[in-house]
């Protein structure tokens, strides 16, 4: 319970709201208890965290953080399986339903 605590006060901090609006990131944050809580933005930003930042020291430079950030937003958004996708990823899920697009398009 403490551990989620931290962490939304984390993402609910003026410092980080700040560094948020200079990147032209909006923000959005529900009210506690709400049934449209952003669990799907809180599971990839856990997941982030988990496949990135466990155990590393750091980075000797931002663009060192900025480039490995891109290879893992780049393997997540296309080679990682999902349990969502029926555990395939983004990839051959999107290949699979334009098949079967295109076949019922013919089949019509």
């Amino acid at each position: 319970m403490l551990q989620r605590r931290i962490e939304l006060a984390q993402y609910s901090s003026r410092t980080f709201a700040d560094a948020c609006r200079r990147a032209g990131v909006v923000q959005s944050m529900s009210a506690v208890g709400s049934s449209a809580d952003n669990a799907a933005a809180e599971s990839f930003n856990a997941t982030l965290k988990r496949e990135t930042l466990q155990g590393r020291p750091g980075w000797s430079s931002e663009r060192e953080a900025r480039l490995e950030l891109f290879r893992w937003l780049h393997r997540y958004n296309t080679v990682r399986r999902h349990s969502r996708l029926g555990h395939r990823s983004p990839i051959a899920y999107e290949t699979a339903l334009q098949a079967t697009s295109t076949t019922l398009t013919q089949a019509a």
